[in-house]
C-alpha cells in the first residue's frame, strides 16, 4: 500500500480559522485576517472542535494518491459519499498479470496461501484468454476483489473526521484501517491542529457505538 498526499488547500489551518472567525465576528471580509497569528488560529480551531462546530473545517480539502490496495477496499471506500474519486478503469486498462493483495490471515498460513495463489493464477490465465475473445469491459467480470487498484481521492476535513472515526476503529476491516492510519499520518504533517481530535470513538470518547458487535476494548454505548 502506498499513500501520497498530492495536494491540499493552501495553509489549511489558517483557512479554517478564517472561516471560523467569520462565524463569530462582525469584521469586514478585508479585515478577517488582521492579527490572526498561527497561535490565534490554533485557538480558534480548538474552540470549534471542542464545540462540535465543524462546518468551518469543510473549507479545507486534501487529495490523496492511493496505490497497492484491493478492489475490496475501494468498494468500502466509496461508501464515504462526500468525497471525489478517480479510479483506474478495468474497462480501459488491461489487467493481464494483475497485481493482487494477500490478506495477512492467508499469508500466515502456507496451505491457505498456496491455495489462494493458485486460484489467482488460474484467474489470470482465464482473463488473458477472455480478453482475446471479448472486450476488456466484459472480461473484467472474472477478476477478483483481491485485484490491485489505484485511485485518487479528495475529501474535505470534515469528511475525513468521519472517515477516520469509522475506519480507525478496531472493528474496521484490516486493509481500510491500514489506509486510514496512513492517510492520518499524511494530514498530520501539514495540519496537526486540525487533526488533533481524530480517532475511533473508544479513543476519543471512551465508549463504543457498536453495541454487541464491539471489540470489547471499552464499554459499549446503549440507548
Amino acid at each position: 500500500m502506498r499513500v501520497t498526499l498530492l495536494s491540499y488547500t493552501p495553509d489549511p489551518e489558517m483557512t479554517v480559522a478564517i472561516a471560523a472567525r467569520r462565524c463569530y465576528s462582525a469584521l469586514d471580509s478585508s479585515r478577517l485576517t488582521e492579527r490572526l497569528s498561527s497561535e490565534e488560529a490554533k485557538k480558534l480551531i480548538n474552540m470549534i472542535l471542542e464545540a462540535g462546530h465543524l462546518s468551518p473545517t469543510e473549507h479545507a480539502s486534501f487529495t490523496f494518491a492511493i496505490e497497492g490496495v484491493s478492489r475490496s477496499l475501494s468498494h468500502q471506500l466509496v461508501r464515504h459519499r462526500i468525497a471525489s474519486y478517480s479510479q483506474q478503469s478495468q474497462r480501459y486498462v488491461s489487467e493481464k498479470g494483475f497485481e493482487y493483495v494477500v490478506p495477512p490471515s492467508i499469508a500466515r498460513k502456507p496451505e491457505a496461501l498456496d491455495l489462494y495463489e493458485k486460484q489467482i493464477e488460474e484467474i489470470r490465465k482465464t482473463y488473458s484468454k477472455l480478453v482475446e475473445m471479448v472486450p476488456k469491459e466484459d472480461a473484467r467480470y472474472i477478476l477478483p476483489n483481491a485485484c490491485e487498484t489505484k485511485l485518487v481521492m479528495t475529501m474535505n476535513c470534515r469528511s475525513l473526521y468521519n472517515f477516520f472515526e469509522r475506519r480507525l476503529c478496531n472493528r474496521a476491516q484490516w486493509e481500510i484501517r491500514k489506509l486510514a492510519r496512513a492517510m492520518l499520518d499524511c494530514v498530520n504533517e501539514v495540519a496537526p491542529n486540525l487533526f488533533s481530535w481524530v480517532g475511533s470513538p473508544c479513543e476519543m470518547h471512551g465508549y463504543c457505538p457498536e453495541g454487541n458487535m464491539s471489540c470489547g476494548k471499552v464499554k459499549s454505548f446503549s440507548r
